[in-house]
């Protein structure tokens, strides 16, 4: 009998931001990992409208043969350290979450050196996602990679891409799979308005689609690329797709679920680790929480 599928859970988040992350020239990466996971986190964290918060750390130099890619398509270059996917329910909260969310602005040019901010009006699409983990904190213990596309303006390939999708989440390797279809990126507005962070891309990454992808293992996602489904979509790739990049994801750190912060939102994502790592539980008792400035929801599995 197949894990049973948890992909419902994102249905609340019907409008998102996906933002690629470059850090900073000269920073050391831990500085810049560690920053973004316990500093930066806990301040996004805090501020009122925002339902969904996730941070996928990338390893920029491990990306060899992830991801067959036809003949005829490029590949996007782009040095990436990482993703953050942030959600609202509806649109007032996002336009609460973007007028708190300027304090952040500030704070980028600490860690960041580029960040480009794609915006996703209708959400993305999760079609399964098998990890009972809601609020998944810590290194990656499955095979993810995010595969950016650049989409080919006069095909109809976001049709394309959701029909590959489908076919490809039925697979038995596949444990998440969840598609970033954002509008084109606009680069004479600038998004975020981060001071001093770069925030211009180049024709690769202007019509992106942005395909997250986790199997159960290295070895299980070869298993993938070998069936009739994926040689199917394989076959079609050069028809829609200009260029491909992938990602290696090394850490999945939850930080806001279903508007309310998590225990790594509330105290950072390594304090977090350590707790849940020694049980401290009463680290998570509503008299210690408190103290923090938020309480947990009532049964929240993040606590």
């Amino acid at each position: 009998m197949p894990n049973p599928d948890f992909s419902a859970r994102d249905k609340v988040v019907k409008h998102n931001v996906y933002a690629s992350v470059r850090r900073r020239d000269g920073l050391p990466h831990d500085l810049f990992a560690h920053y973004w996971r316990d500093v930066h986190s806990t301040l996004c964290s805090r501020l009122p409208g925002l339902n969904f918060y996730v941070q996928q750390h990338f390893d920029r130099d491990h990306f060899a043969n992830f991801w067959p890619v036809a003949e005829g398509v490029g590949r996007i270059d782009a040095p990436l350290d990482g993703s953050a996917e942030l959600g609202f329910a509806n649109l007032e909260e996002q336009a609460i979450f973007a007028e708190a969310g300027k304090i952040l602005y500030s704070d980028e040019s600490n860690f960041i050196g580029e960040a480009v901010a794609y915006n996703l009006p209708n959400g993305s699409l999760t079609f399964v996602d098998r990890d009972a983990d809601a609020h998944r904190n810590g290194p990656d213990p499955f095979h993810r990679i995010h595969v950016y596309m650049s989409r080919k303006p006069d095909q109809d390939s976001s049709v394309w891409l959701k029909e590959a999708c489908t076919s490809l989440a039925t697979h038995d390797s596949v444990v998440r799979l969840k598609l970033h279809l954002p509008e084109p990126y606009d680069n004479t507005h600038p998004a975020p308005p981060s001071p001093n962070v770069d925030h211009i891309v180049g024709p690769d990454r202007l019509n992106l689609a942005i395909a997250e992808i986790a199997f159960t293992s290295v070895l299980a996602a070869r298993t993938l690329f070998s069936s009739r489904a994926f040689k199917s979509v394989h076959s079609e790739q050069a028809r829609y797709i200009e260029a491909i990049g992938v990602y290696r994801v090394t850490g999945f750190y939850t930080f806001v679920r279903d508007g309310q912060p998590t225990l790594a939102g509330v105290r950072g994502s390594r304090p977090a680790e350590l707790i849940q790592t020694l049980g401290a539980a009463n680290q998570v008792a509503d008299e210690v929480v408190s103290l923090f400035g938020i309480l947990p929801a009532a049964g929240s599995a993040g606590f």
